[in-house]
């Protein structure tokens, strides 16, 4: 198990370097320059300004003293928020991103997860038929357009829910929903394939024969092995949804992380766009590295095959 974790922590290790090392590289290829937008300032003020931040040097003298920083945890200040440094804006902005995504995979897991075991448990009834409506529905609408419908249901027409903000906790349910409906649903279709993949297992059908009882079947080994599939998807899963959900954050006009990775792109904000997507990645591949070692200690084959 030591082994293990080990090399799956040294190929993380080098996950994040690569993703570094080309979000850097590719973003500089972009064309233009942040200050070419800024209609008040000259060429040349634009050139003082392009030094004053470093972005006149050589490309590989700028990828060096990125690196140097970015060990130390400084991921550099901001170019279009003055006097503001990534590490502020996302110690300012994560929490409300978190928040949102605890809140709607608080919903969403459980019950996900309950729908899924109860869809296949009722294969080919009413019941079945109306998750698997459910989620079709939730995969298939997209965020703006629930998000849009959720404000307009509930703060337009029945006024009992705020339109937007994040103020109280009457302000965090509707983005929650919103948010939370298409992860339910997935859940919900990937819990019940796997249900009925389990149920037809030969280990199942020697539990019936030795006299189990049928709850003890459903809990020791159908949900238990139908769950390992769900380990999979949590790792990317969680971290998309703590890290923003930039239209769900855009409609609710929430001060996530959202708005400030999509204003940076558009203003060619180099430092808070390669920051942002450095914590993104190092979120994510965390969040896998945890994954593989819980889906080691789950199943013991996992470790033979990597």
């Amino acid at each position: 198990m030591i082994r293990f974790i080990v090399k799956r922590f040294i190929i993380s290790i080098v996950t994040i370097f690569l993703l570094v090392t080309l979000s850097f590289f590719l973003l500089r290829t972009l064309p233009g320059n942040p200050f070419q937008t800024e209609t008040l300032l000259t060429v040349e003020m634009q050139e003082k300004m392009m030094s004053y931040y470093g972005l006149d040097k050589p490309l590989f003298e700028q990828y060096l003293t990125y690196m140097q920083n970015l060990l130390q945890g400084d991921l550099g200040y901001s170019i279009k928020y003055r006097n503001r440094t990534v590490n502020e804006i996302i110690a300012t902005s994560f929490p409300v991103s978190a928040d949102l995504g605890l809140r709607a995979l608080a919903v969403a897991l459980p019950i996900g997860l309950f729908l899924g075991v109860l869809s296949a448990r009722k294969r080919g009834k009413l019941t079945d038929y109306l998750c698997v409506l459910l989620s079709v529905i939730g995969v298939s609408i997209p965020s703006f357009i629930l998000g849009s419908f959720l404000q307009y249901i509930f703060a337009l027409k029945l006024q009992i829910l705020p339109m937007a903000q994040w103020q109280t906790e009457w302000h965090t349910i509707l983005p929650t929903i919103a948010l939370a409906l298409s992860l339910l649903a997935i859940l919900t279709r990937v819990m019940r394939a796997s249900m009925l993949e389990v149920m037809s297992q030969d280990y199942v059908k020697t539990a019936k024969a030795k006299g189990l009882s049928e709850g003890k079947i459903v809990r020791r080994h159908q949900i238990r092995n139908a769950s390992i599939p769900i380990l999979t998807m949590l790792g990317p899963m969680v971290t998309s949804v703590l890290m923003g959900t930039f239209v769900v954050e855009k409609i609710f006009a929430l001060p996530g992380l959202g708005q400030h990775f999509i204003n940076s792109i558009t203003g060619l904000d180099y430092t808070v766009t390669l920051g942002l997507t450095v914590f993104f990645g190092i979120f994510m591949v965390f969040a896998n590295f945890l994954v593989d070692i819980a889906y080691g200690i789950v199943d013991p084959r996992i470790r033979l095959m990597k």
